[in-house]
């Protein structure tokens, strides 16, 4: 396995909540999609707020009522401001965070790029490169980067934050990539940090698009540290109005809310997936989608059948083309994890069930997805195979990504 994800050295116990049914998972990430239509509205606010304080430079996303939902627009404003900043010798660390108390960022506008590929627009391609281009820019930033995951991220909100150097979680924090639920797959370099997580949680995260809450987040290894929602304004100012500030002395603040919240917090419930870990890394480490619905039906037991029939739920093209994805990632760099999602990302948006998965989610939202193929044994390995080959020449709307 490659180069683990970078870890800052905060400490302590995380906190976890007993999780939903399933069922209600994907009730759940239907009305999160549903805020992601809510773009390109006309807004008396930039959609985007960026401002230097002293050496620090803060990045909000501005779309509460949206959840924060990423757009192009939004991704040509970031991009370049954080190039800016990063090539200034005085720039001390970068903060990104998002506006409202809902969400961190839910995802990327999903919607509008389904609408932009049916008309033939450029959106489709020029979406997904700029994106993957800035998540890429996020984890090789030369100078600390510190993201407040406070409510919901998920999508292209994982894509902003887990690449960079410090993830701080809340207990509102809401992380998923459901993305297989709506025929597309964990991008914005999930095949890259998921396979980093330890054992099989990326893939049974990224297969079954299982959510974690608050501390849950930091015990996974998504997040480095853990501070209460209502104490960020106070680290914020406090990161902001640091005296020669050095990764060092940013690492020990940081530790420091962490260590306090811990002892404010010293009862935690157990982590969610910890009775059920030992089962998650011996059946999700099969090396097929079919293997790993073998194996689920050999445990038989409860909780195997209830991950069984969610999978059942989830495209199955989607569910291949990611287990093909995470089993590479685990030993490829960032770059080449973008690169390789970037093909598959045109490949979704040359097929059928991002288009079926979206209506079915965001459009009709009847949660009744007609996917082609509708079975594990339809999805041939020369249509895997298709995903991850390089772009076809007659496809203009799109080339090769290169980092």
């Amino acid at each position: 396995m490659g180069s683990m994800l970078p870890v800052a050295t905060g400490t302590g116990r995380p906190v976890v909540w007993s999780f939903l049914s399933m069922d209600k998972q994907l009730f759940r990430v239907q009305r999160i999609f549903q805020h992601l239509r809510m773009s390109s509205t006309a807004a008396a606010q930039p959609e985007v707020l960026m401002e230097k304080r002293q050496n620090v430079g803060v990045i909000t996303l501005n779309r509460p009522k949206a959840l924060n939902a990423l757009n192009l627009n939004m991704i040509r404003q970031i991009y370049p401001k954080l190039k800016e900043w990063e090539d200034t010798d005085d720039t001390t660390m970068i903060i990104m965070k998002g506006a409202g108390d809902k969400a961190f960022c839910a995802g990327g506008d999903i919607r509008a790029v389904t609408e932009a590929a049916k008309a033939g627009d450029r959106l489709a391609a020029d979406f997904f490169r700029e994106e993957y281009i800035l998540n890429n820019a996020i984890g090789t930033c030369p100078v600390p980067y510190i993201a407040f995951i406070d409510g919901i991220t998920m999508g292209g909100g994982v894509g902003l934050s887990v690449h960079g150097l410090y993830r701080v979680a809340t207990e509102r924090t809401l992380f998923a990539m459901p993305e297989t639920a709506i025929g597309l797959f964990p991008d914005v370099g999930g095949g890259y940090f998921l396979p980093r997580l330890g054992g099989s949680l990326g893939m049974y995260l990224a297969l079954t698009g299982y959510r974690l809450k608050g501390r849950e987040v930091y015990k996974a290894g998504v997040a480095t540290h853990y501070v209460e929602s209502h104490k960020l304004p106070a680290l914020e100012e406090e990161l902001v109005s640091l005296r020669h500030s050095s990764p060092q002395k940013i690492d020990e603040l940081l530790t420091k809310y962490h260590k306090e919240t811990k002892r404010e917090m010293p009862e935690v419930p157990e982590f969610s997936l910890e009775p059920h870990m030992d089962k998650i890394n011996s059946l999700f480490s099969v090396d097929s989608v079919e293997g790993i619905f073998e194996a689920l039906m050999e445990d038989g037991s409860d909780w195997a059948m209830r991950q069984l029939e969610t999978l059942k739920k989830m495209s199955p093209t989607s569910m291949k083309i990611t287990h093909r994805q995470l089993s590479m990632g685990g030993h490829l760099s960032l770059q080449e994890c973008l690169q390789i999602e970037y093909r598959m990302s045109q490949g979704c948006v040359r097929g059928h069930d991002f288009f079926e998965g979206v209506r079915a989610v965001l459009v009709d939202k009847d949660h009744s997805p007609k996917w082609k193929p509708g079975t594990l044994e339809g999805v041939t390995p020369s249509m895997v195979e298709s995903y991850f080959a390089p772009l076809p020449l007659s496809y203009l709307p799109a080339k090769e990504l290169h980092l």
